[in-house]
């Protein structure tokens, strides 16, 4: 049998590799790829990304956002009051995408009084602001079936619902529901919110 020297030694003992931490690492980054697969697949298929234009839905979002859009979420559910959404007014292809809040759907009836948003009588907390331009729901208005009052989280700027070049929107123009906002500070980070 053989002593062991007392003192420094300069020769390390050969490590051994584990082949299952291997097999471990693979299987992640399989899952890692397939997951990001799927996120990718899944926007491309059922979402959008589009931006926000003007300070109208200021403090929720701010002009130059970006935020990513559930283009299937009113294929199997119907829009309701404080969804933010994405709509083209009056469907027309060649406008800029508009992000608002529904406050109101069919059967609802809204009105402005003194900068203050209506719906069935009732003071409506979705906007908080004082509403200047009551526009056309200076008088009461019925929406149709398929109809939806979209105004903006800052009705001091930007066209919404109470214009009448936009009117009520369809739900056949409303394009999705907005799920995320993007901020790019946050995507150089690493994730979204």
């Amino acid at each position: 049998m053989r002593k062991k020297k007392a003192g420094l030694t300069f020769f390390e003992p050969e490590k051994k590799v584990n082949p299952t931490i291997f097999s471990e690492i693979f299987a992640c980054l399989v899952i890692m790829v397939i997951a990001a697969f799927i996120a990718v697949v899944g926007v491309y298929f059922f979402g959008m990304t589009t931006g926000v234009v003007g300070s109208s839905m200021e403090p929720t979002l701010y002009s130059g956002q970006k935020v990513l859009v559930n283009r299937f979420a009113y294929a199997l559910l119907v829009p309701k009051r404080g969804d933010v959404v994405v709509f083209l007014p009056r469907g027309n292809e060649k406008s800029h995408y508009y992000v608002k809040r529904i406050v109101a759907g069919p059967g609802d009836k809204i009105q402005i009084q003194d900068g203050v948003l209506y719906i069935n009588g009732e003071v409506s907390n979705l906007i908080t602001k004082i509403i200047e331009n009551p526009g056309i729901a200076e008088n009461q208005i019925t929406l149709k079936n398929g109809e939806y009052f979209c105004i903006g989280d800052n009705p001091l700027d930007g066209e919404d619902s109470r214009q009448a070049d936009i009117g009520p929107v369809a739900k056949a123009d409303i394009i999705g529901k907005v799920w995320f906002r993007l901020d790019m500070e946050d995507i150089a980070k690493g994730f979204v919110h």
